[in-house]
């Protein structure tokens, strides 16, 4: 759903029904899913709403992983060259 959106289209429940193996009931609790966590916004046109991916948290998720990432890369490094100086002994 989120490629789907990422492509620049708006997009509705039905439609994204018609093109997936689940449920209309299946995508609009997906796309309340993503709408709570402010990936997605909606907007009403006539009867239906119309999605359209809101890609700014994802920016933040993205953010936090390299962080996240990069303490880790760190601890290993240290673990190896710890290791590395225990072989060095025996």
């Amino acid at each position: 759903m989120v490629e789907t959106l990422a492509q620049g289209s708006t997009v509705t429940a039905s439609a994204f029904a018609a093109d997936l193996p689940i449920s209309r009931q299946a995508v609009a609790k997906h796309l309340a899913a993503l709408r709570q966590a402010g990936l997605v916004k909606g907007r009403r046109v006539g009867r239906e709403t119309r999605y359209a991916l809101h890609p700014e948290p994802l920016g933040d998720a993205a953010g936090w992983i390299a962080h996240v990432g990069a303490e880790w890369d760190e601890r290993l490094r240290d673990l190896d060259r710890l290791l590395g100086a225990d072989s060095r002994r025996d």
